[in-house]
């Protein structure tokens, strides 16, 4: 059985591990359970009632939630001659073609988000080995092959995240660091919701949000009732 530290087990302390809270009630508990020193990463994991090796049933796409993730991502531009020179004045933080193929090729990968115009993935698909086991590859279905680099630059930089189920069904995203309120962590939870309910795929039978849990980088997970998973308004 795994050993966890004195933080983690008082954290523990503060709620019944085996119930299920509100919305709300669940963000709250672990606030109070945060006791890092940095301001910890707060996420959401939603198990689903999908069977993602059926391409019918895979759920992948990307959100901006509204007071972002208070994270500043770092973001690579694939393009070459306008489009460059566009990307650029759009705030990327690098910005090329053959180039910056060769230059990840070496090993850099140093960022967190890449677009790229249509017209060169033909060049970036050889990139594939190196980018999609990190999540990191351009993608039409995340808005990240485009033209329009100006507003997907926009966008990331406004708290634009991929969410994308994994093999076990489940979807884990950021909604926040934990010094947001809890009013900002909740809408960010809601809009991520939203659109995960909206995706529910044709394919998929029975109950589709199977579980919720809401935690930080360094606590113990909280439980959110999956039959009224929407949260309510927080008053201030």
């Amino acid at each position: 059985m795994a050993k966890h530290g004195k933080k983690y087990t008082d954290s523990l302390k503060l709620y019944q591990i085996d119930e299920v809270y509100e919305a709300p009630e669940a963000v709250g508990l672990v606030k109070q359970m945060a006791k890092a020193k940095f301001d910890e990463t707060v996420e959401a994991a939603f198990r689903l009632g999908v069977d993602p090796r059926h391409a019918d049933q895979m759920i992948r796409g990307a959100v901006v939630l509204p007071h972002g993730t208070g994270k500043t991502q770092k973001v690579v531009v694939f393009a070459k001659g306008d489009k460059a020179k566009e990307a650029e004045a759009a705030g990327a933080d690098v910005v090329g073609a053959e180039d910056l193929i060769e230059k990840i090729q070496g090993g850099w990968f140093d960022f967190d988000v890449a677009v790229a115009t249509p017209d060169v993935m033909g060049m970036v698909g050889k990139l594939g080995r190196l980018l999609g086991p990190k999540g990191l590859m351009p993608n039409p279905k995340t808005g990240t092959v485009t033209f329009d680099v100006t507003r997907a630059l926009q966008e990331i930089k406004a708290g634009k995240i991929e969410y994308r189920v994994d093999k076990t069904g489940i979807i884990h995203a950021p909604i926040g660091k934990i010094s947001f309120d809890t009013q900002k962590l909740l809408e960010n939870y809601q809009t991520l919701l939203d659109v995960l309910l909206k995706a529910k795929p044709a394919a998929a039978k029975g109950q589709y949000v199977k579980s919720i849990t809401v935690s930080s980088t360094m606590s113990p997970g909280v439980r959110i009732n999956p039959l009224k998973p929407h949260a309510v308004q927080v008053q201030q």
